[in-house]
Formats: C-alpha cells, sequence, structure tokens
C-alpha cells in the first residue's frame, strides 16, 4: 500500500524535466546561434582590423620612404645651394655683387679707410714732428748713462796669458794695442788743436767743436814705436786703460789712474803719462755729431814683472781718483775702476 502512492508521487515529479529540456533546446540553438554569428562577426572585424593595420604599416612604410627621398633630396639640394652660394659669393652675376658686396659699395669702403688712415698718418706724423723740435742733435735730452764713467782696459781681455818666449801667443795682445793707438799717431794729432793743460775746453756756443791733441809718443815705452811688441817679448807687457765717454762730463780735481796688485808685497809700474794724468782738457765731450774727431786721453801701465813673477797670475785693480768720479761702489764693481789679470810663461 505503500508503494503505490510513492509510485504515483515519483511519475508526476519525472516528468517536469522533461518537458524543460525540450523547452530549453530551442533557446540553446538560438544561443548558439547568436554566439556562432557574434564569432563571425567578430572574426570579420578582427580581418578588417587586420586590414587596416596592414594598411597602416604599408602607409607608415610609404611615409618613411617618402621622407627619406624628401631628406635626400634636402641633401642634395643643400650640396647645390652650397655650391652655388659659393660661387654667388664670389662673383654673382645676377647681382654684380663681388666678395658680397658691389662696386659702388666697395668704392665706399674704400674711400673710408683711405681717409680714416690718412688722419692717422697726419696726427703721427705731427707728434713725431713736434717731438723731434724738442730734441737737440748733438747732445740728447735724457742720458741714461751714469755721471761717473767706467774704465777700460787694452788688450780687451779679463786674463792675459801668453808665453813671452812664443811670439804666437802674445801677437793678438800686441796687435789690438796697435789697433787702438792708429788714430793717436802724431801724424794725425799734428792737425788737432794744442790745449791749455790743465784747463778745461769749453765750447759749448761753438758750432764746430776743436780737437785737442794727444799724441802716440806720449806714451813713450809703451806707444809701440820704441819696442813694436810693447813689452811683451820681454815679460814687461804694456796696458792700456781709457775713461768712458759721458757727454758733458766735467771731473772736478786732477784725476788720475792708479793701480794696485792684489798681493802681499807691491808690484812695480810706470805710467805713461807720468803719473797717470787724465788732463782736464781733454773735457768736456759733446758727442758724436758735434765732437765726431774726438780723442779720449789714455793711461799706459807697464808691468815690471821679475823672475818670481813668472809663472804666477797677478791681479790688478786700477781706479780713477783726485777727483769726485765715484771708484767704490760695491754694486757697480765697473764704475771708475777696473780688474784684470796677467800670468806670464817664461
Amino acid at each position: 500500500m505503500s508503494s503505490a502512492p510513492e509510485v504515483q508521487n515519483q511519475e508526476p515529479n519525472q516528468e517536469p524535466p522533461k518537458e524543460t529540456n525540450a523547452e530549453q533546446k530551442p533557446e540553446e540553438k538560438e544561443a548558439l546561434g547568436e554566439e556562432k554569428d557574434a564569432a563571425k562577426e567578430e572574426g570579420k572585424v578582427g580581418e578588417k582590423e587586420e586590414k587596416t593595420e596592414e594598411k597602416k604599416e604599408e602607409k607608415k612604410k610609404e611615409e618613411e620612404e617618402k621622407d627619406k627621398k624628401k631628406k635626400e633630396q634636402k641633401k642634395e639640394e643643400k650640396k647645390e645651394e652650397k655650391k652655388e652660394s659659393w660661387k654667388d659669393f664670389i662673383y654673382n652675376p645676377r647681382t654684380g655683387e663681388f666678395l658680397g658686396r658691389t662696386a659702388s659699395s666697395w668704392g665706399l669702403i674704400f674711400l673710408f679707410y683711405l681717409i680714416f688712415y690718412g688722419v692717422l698718418t697726419g696726427m703721427f706724423i705731427l707728434t713725431i714732428w713736434v717731438m723731434l723740435q724738442t730734441l737737440d742733435d748733438a747732445v740728447p735730452r735724457h742720458q741714461d748713462r751714469l755721471a761717473s764713467p767706467g774704465l777700460v782696459v787694452r788688450p780687451h781681455a779679463v786674463e792675459i796669458s801668453y808665453n813671452c818666449s812664443d811670439p804666437t801667443k802674445y801677437n793678438p795682445y800686441v796687435q789690438q794695442l796697435h789697433d787702438l793707438l792708429q788714430q793717436y799717431n802724431d801724424s794725425i794729432q799734428e792737425g788737432n788743436d794744442l790745449c791749455l793743460v790743465g784747463e778745461y775746453t769749453d765750447q759749448d756756443d761753438q758750432p764746430k767743436k776743436k780737437v785737442c791733441q794727444f799724441k802716440r809718443s806720449n806714451l813713450r815705452q809703451c806707444s809701440g814705436l820704441p819696442d813694436a811688441s810693447f813689452g811683451y817679448a820681454e815679460g814687461e807687457p804694456c796696458i792700456i786703460i781709457k775713461l768712458n765717454r759721458v757727454i758733458g762730463l766735467k771731473p772736478e780735481g786732477d784725476p788720475y789712474i792708479n793701480c794696485t796688485a792684489k798681493r802681499n808685497t807691491p808690484l812695480q809700474m810706470i805710467y805713461f803719462p807720468p803719473e797717470g794724468r787724465l788732463d782736464k782738457m781733454f773735457f768736456p765731450y759733446y758727442g758724436k755729431i758735434a765732437h765726431p774727431d774726438y780723442v779720449q786721453p789714455l793711461v799706459a801701465v807697464k808691468l815690471l814683472l821679475t823672475k818670481e813673477d813668472y809663472n804666477v797670475e797677478q791681479t790688478v785693480e786700477c781706479k780713477v781718483e783726485g777727483s769726485n768720479l765715484r771708484n767704490s761702489d760695491e754694486r757697480d764693481k765697473y764704475l771708475g775702476r777696473v780688474t784684470f789679470r796677467v800670468k806670464v810663461f817664461q
């Protein structure tokens, strides 16, 4: 009894699902159809997009190729323009310009600079002319030389070294002395004036300056006249000392040259002229233009070397003394003095 109702209850429960399945089939079909249609449409859309992308890529490539061609064309055009511009810069036949300017422009520029540099040249010449009017041809306006002159020795050598038995060793020294004394030859000096001994020869107002005589024979044993070797062959060499020229110098007192040997015992010497005097009559000096034939006074020192003095270096210092000329300035060892060395071999 219990089973029958159960069966009856089950049958009505099982039939409805069958009906739902039958009802759902057409809906599923429609859904599937719609999905297929959507898939087709999507496929068509994807194809279209792919085609459009391909077209875009092709366009891009075409544009890139066009850009490359344009760039190449521009480069070629620039090259051509440069060539043409360089040629046109030198000479442009269309405008008649040369180096970027016309003939009238070049003419105006040339005229401007001609006037400009002409004015500058005129101003420069004018200033030089004005300056020259303030100068004296005979005496420099500003003298840079010292008021006290230096001393110079001849032969021109700091160290005089030779063998008295070999003429080839001392001949160069002898030749220097002969060359120095050529202008002091008596035949030449006789054409000069006899001046007052011990007096300045002032000639400020005279256009032509006279020259006082200083004869070579005044140097006696060191004149090269009685002894052509100046004592070098006998081992008693002569050294000639002269005072540097200074325009307008008038030393006070009675200047003379004094030489001493730097050793414990004195060295015997003889001076020519006597006492090594520098006479005042040779001062002042007026310069090369006003005083072209001027001769400086000389002092010759003959060193009386003994056998004990041979093969030994003798250091001698000579100074100008007896006047206001400076001779002891430690900053200038050549101011008013000179030092030389003599070594005679036997």
